[in-house]
């Protein structure tokens, strides 16, 4: 059996990194770069219980205890580490802190303990993402660079995928590129996924900020209301997102930059909340588009209608998180035609339209 998968990131990879190790033959292929849109700009936040009482909770739950695993069974170092995590505000409402966390400002006011280092955790997303594919290569999966400009119908069966006037011959192909796979819905009877724009950045903050990861709510001076998160990961860098938009996806992945003004906005943001990052350097001003289906449930499955075809995506700020138990799942359901580990009716392309392909053509 050989298998191809569309997209580099870390759906794409996980699923590489479970295929071969159960002695499947696989090949990701990747546009422009290993983890280089979401996957390695992300926060890497990871929760247990977060997605408790809704259709992600046992995807969720098998994917925390898996990331637990991977640690040991790969044995490479991508920043995993449990996190204490917290949520307060900052000009919203006046409210003593129940909670004293000493790099934040004064203004703000931390109320809640969100999770325990029991609960919550992080990865750094890119070298996660990383190792995961090496570990995956290590054990003859391949990863090649190339835009995949359709795939190959023979009957009712797909068997392959068109790389830049070059035909690659499969037994299955997965669609696992993020918001782009909405592409791939002019070759495949798939449901829109959309792409929600967030902005982030990356300051060097050394040993100054301990593992502590805030959820806020800040006013800031124009009245708008924003939920900044701050990640301090272990390699001595520290991470903050917010501002999302609805931009346009481009194309092209290595197009993606900042909205006009939002990265100064959030630096103006950061400064007022954390005296340690204004005096930070700062390493990454940055954006990228999370995957987002309508409903906001992935997509991860058979492609209905079509033997061979398969899609993962969707999966939006849990990305990260639920990369494992998707990959595992995913490989199990290639490989013995259903998914042991959980159950992926929730998940199932059927309960959403196909996208209309001429409303790409018209873009």
């Amino acid at each position: 059996m050989h298998v191809l998968i569309c997209g580099g990131g870390v759906i794409g990879a996980s699923i590489a990194y479970f295929l071969s190790r159960r002695g499947v033959k696989t090949t990701v292929i990747e546009r422009t770069g290993l983890a280089c849109a979401a996957s390695g700009k992300s926060g890497g936040f990871l929760a247990l219980d977060w997605s408790d009482g809704t259709p992600l909770e046992p995807l969720a739950r098998r994917s925390f205890a898996l990331h637990i695993r991977l640690v040991e069974e790969i044995g490479d170092d991508w920043n995993y580490r449990p996190l204490t995590t917290y949520g307060g505000s900052m000009g919203c409402r006046s409210q003593a802190s129940a909670h004293r966390i000493d790099w934040l400002s004064n203004q703000v006011s931390v109320d809640q303990r969100l999770g325990s280092t029991e609960t919550t955790a992080q990865v750094h997303p890119a070298k996660f993402t990383a190792a995961v594919m090496q570990a995956a290569q290590a054990q003859g999966a391949a990863l090649r660079l190339g835009g995949v400009t359709g795939v190959v119908h023979r009957g009712p069966r797909v068997v392959g995928v068109d790389i830049a006037g070059e035909r690659i011959e499969s037994d299955a192909v997965v669609i696992a590129m993020g918001p782009w796979s909405i592409l791939a819905a002019a070759w495949l009877p798939l449901p829109a996924v959309f792409g929600l724009k967030g902005h982030s950045l990356v300051f060097e903050t050394g040993t100054r900020v301990p593992p502590e990861a805030l959820f806020l709510e800040v006013r800031e001076a124009t009245g708008a209301v924003q939920t900044p998160e701050l990640f301090p990961r272990s390699d001595g860098t520290t991470y903050v997102c917010a501002i999302s938009s609805e931009s346009p996806l481009p194309v092209d992945p290595a197009k993606v930059g900042p909205d006009a003004g939002a990265i100064e906005r959030l630096e103006r943001m950061c400064s007022a909340m954390a005296p340690v990052l204004t005096s930070a350097k700062i390493l990454a001003r940055q954006a990228c588009y999370r995957p987002v289906t309508r409903d906001g449930v992935p997509l991860i499955g058979a492609i209905p209608g079509l033997e061979g075809a398969y899609v993962a995506t969707g999966h939006s700020v849990w990305g990260i998180l639920n990369a494992p138990a998707t990959g595992e799942a995913m490989a199990d359901l290639i490989i013995d035609g259903t998914a042991h580990s959980v159950d992926l009716a929730p998940f199932d392309l059927g309960r959403i339209p196909p996208f209309d392909p001429t409303r790409l053509r018209r873009r």
